[in-house]
């Protein structure tokens, strides 16, 4: 941590620093001490770390005792965190103040013979954040009032745009992770996820790093998560929100959410979320499980086990291919949202379950929770059934179907090549029938990720956090008959925006009774990002025509 107010460090940053700099020595000066912690200001939102040197040795630490900081803001509220243990004798703990002023924090450790670990006690200061980012300038995320969408403290929405970067982290030369999330940014995603364990993909990271090892009584492995806080600290600096999985769930021993037994996975996870809970995340609990039935259970126990409101972290399941948890987890108080994976089916089938099955049906049910796709078709992978490699146009489709067949909160990207980090062409290990992908540095630039820029541009544009379904408006459904067809409306309940997509252009006939008076259409081009008039709204039923056969956005609302 570097400790820009502390007088001392000025002084050796302007003058001492320097003149080792020319002899060829560099120092790092690090803000570790509670003294010195508390004459350095911690920018609100921005992560505070505080080191602890444990006066014993333990065998397996993460197993044998439990370390907890219990934070006092200005106002007096409390919130108690997990330390975490990294290596050797070192102890830190991460928190992310969200209030102005002055703040107290004690340490209890379980092994209260510790005396470097057990009743340690400090302070610093939370000044205002004034810096650029908007993921921080907006302060942390949390649910809407009406928990339809993600949003800032401020009342700022957030528009989740996600690219599925799961084994970016664990492969990814540091350079070319930082090259890929200037690219993210230039194409307007907002979000990174990725998996933070081995898994099914990754048996190591790319240094040959496990993050644990055994399986009755795992024991961490600190030199993988060093290495992967320098890709964690990279999204959030680059302004994106990182979204890890902590237990890939699947079957297969590799999996630690399917093999570990309940009590490891608990373990594991309360490691990972201290570790980086003060980050700018949100977090997938597991990854592509079942969590139906019996393991439904088993699955809100671990939720309610690791994840608790002093977090002020979100928190979902990313569920398997076309299924739906709505249902068994609204109303556990750690499930922020419902993520769901319509999955990379080119059928009738999966169409359907996308455009009129639980998606379009139940986001309405009691509690209300956004809902968001985070995993469509992946760009350039081979379709399920007919083994059509997705293209720009099916990746357009999908995600606008996913955002306005439910309350619009936000959609992921995925593209072959990039979420299994390829550095050659290739398929990806262990998912050899989904085709080959292209190297990492090629894929980014793929027609469907320069889509998701013109789409993130379109839905800034409007108060997107606005929309609810609205499929009454349509005379006619051409996706009765043909599910690829279908077209997707979503309008705002006072009537005063309007947005219909049609995957293949041609006609629409729009019911515009429900709109208010004088509004105006236009369309947009989702390949581009261009306009074209479309006229003014008159009649009570009026009937609009695209240029071309491609895909269109029609927009109505005020001039």
């Amino acid at each position: 941590m570097v400790c820009d107010a502390h007088p001392t460090e000025a002084i050796m940053k302007r003058f001492i620093l320097p003149a080792f700099a020319a002899a060829g020595f560099f120092l790092t000066f690090c803000c570790e001490s509670p003294a010195m912690a508390a004459n350095n200001p911690v920018k609100q939102w921005v992560r505070f770390e505080q080191t602890l040197t444990s006066s014993e040795d333990y065998d397996n630490p993460v197993q044998q005792i439990k370390v907890k900081v219990e934070f006092t803001s200005p106002s007096g509220n409390k919130r108690t965190l997990l330390g975490f243990w990294d290596g050797g004798r070192v102890w830190r703990v991460r928190f992310s103040p969200d209030e102005q002023g002055g703040w107290t924090y004690k340490t209890t450790c379980s092994d209260q013979s510790n005396k470097g670990l057990h009743n340690q006690s400090g302070s610093f200061q939370c000044v205002k954040y004034n810096d650029d980012l908007s993921l921080l300038r907006h302060g942390e995320l949390r649910l809407s009032a009406n928990k339809r969408y993600i949003e800032h403290t401020d009342g700022t929405p957030f528009f989740w745009l996600a690219d599925t970067v799961w084994c970016g982290p664990l492969f990814a030369d540091l350079d070319d992770w930082n090259v890929f999330l200037k690219d993210r940014v230039e194409k307007e995603f907002t979000a990174i996820q990725f998996v933070m364990t081995q898994w099914r993909m990754a048996k190591t990271d790319a240094t040959g790093n496990p993050a644990f090892t055994g399986k009755e009584k795992v024991a961490v492995n600190p030199a993988f998560f060093q290495r992967m806080d320098k890709y964690v600290d990279a999204i959030n600096d680059a302004g994106l929100l990182a979204v890890p999985v902590l237990l890939w769930a699947i079957r297969g021993d590799e999996n630690p959410g399917y093999s570990l037994p309940e009590d490891q996975k608990i373990v594991l996870a309360e490691y990972m979320i201290a570790r980086y809970g003060a980050h700018q995340v949100i977090w997938f609990l597991g990854g592509d499980g079942n969590y139906s039935g019996e393991n439904a259970e088993t699955w809100k126990r671990i939720g309610r086990a690791v994840f608790n409101e002093d977090q002020h972290r979100l928190a979902t399941q990313h569920v398997r291919g076309k299924s739906w948890i709505g249902k068994e987890f609204r109303n556990e108080p750690w499930f922020s949202f419902i993520g769901y994976q319509s999955g990379h089916g080119d059928d009738e089938g999966t169409f359907r379950w996308l455009n009129q099955g639980p998606p379009a049906t139940e986001w309405n049910n009691k509690p209300s929770l956004p809902v968001i796709n985070t995993e469509p078709n992946y760009e350039a992978h081979n379709g399920y059934t007919h083994r059509k490699v997705h293209n720009d146009h099916s990746v357009r489709r999908a995600a606008y179907w996913s955002l306005l067949v439910s309350p619009t909160a936000g959609v992921t990207y995925g593209g072959q090549g990039i979420w299994g980090w390829h550095t050659k062409v290739q398929a990806p290990a262990d998912h050899i029938s989904t085709g080959l992908g292209s190297p990492w540095h090629v894929a980014k630039d793929l027609p469907g990720a320069l889509s998701m820029k013109y789409l993130h541009q379109f839905f800034k544009s409007i108060e997107w956090w606005r929309l609810i379904p609205a499929q009454e408006v349509l005379a006619e459904q051409p996706g009765k008959d043909d599910a690829s067809k279908f077209i997707a409306a979503a309008k705002t309940k006072e009537g005063d925006l309007l947005v219909v997509y049609l995957p293949e252009g041609g006609p629409v006939t729009v019911k515009t009774d429900s709109l208010k008076k004088g509004l105006a259409a236009r369309w947009y081009h989702p390949r581009t990002g261009g306009w074209l008039d479309a006229g003014k709204v008159a009649k009570p039923r009026q009937t609009f025509e695209t240029t071309d056969k491609n895909d269109w956005i029609l927009l109505i609302a005020a001039e």
